[in-house]
């Protein structure tokens, strides 16, 4: 059986290879670890990474969701890189239990990370 390391090709990786790798900004500097997913249940797409962030002296921890798509796998780090900065994690917008079923939440954590949403997306979910 062919595996990711000896045909790159492959672009699979199981979750529990995410679950708790570590995010770093964009200066390589890491800030956080990916703590678990929101997945969109009809079509099967990971909409959300929720990120555990500590902050500088882990003053302020806490979870955000960052876009899936504001993360980028580097396979050197075995992470993910985000053009984020700790104070613009801490500055996004609060979200609880309820968020996920917000549009318009979605659209100010979209617009605060600068990422497409997702449901602008050719061939993503169109979720109400």
């Amino acid at each position: 059986m062919a595996t990711a390391a000896s045909n790159p090709k492959i672009n699979l990786i199981s979750s529990q290879h995410i679950d708790g790798a570590a995010v770093y900004d964009k200066s390589g500097k890491e800030i956080g670890k990916i703590d678990h997913f929101m997945i969109d249940m009809e079509s099967g797409r990971v909409l959300y990474a929720v990120v555990e962030f500590c902050g500088f002296m882990c003053l302020h921890p806490g979870h955000h969701p960052l876009p899936w798509t504001s993360l980028k796998y580097d396979r050197d780090c075995r992470g993910y890189f985000a053009d984020v900065t700790q104070d613009l994690v801490e500055s996004a917008p609060d979200y609880t239990d309820e968020s996920w079923m917000d549009r318009e939440w979605e659209t100010r954590v979209h617009q605060h990370y600068a990422a497409q949403p997702y449901w602008q997306e050719s061939g993503g979910p169109s979720v109400a």
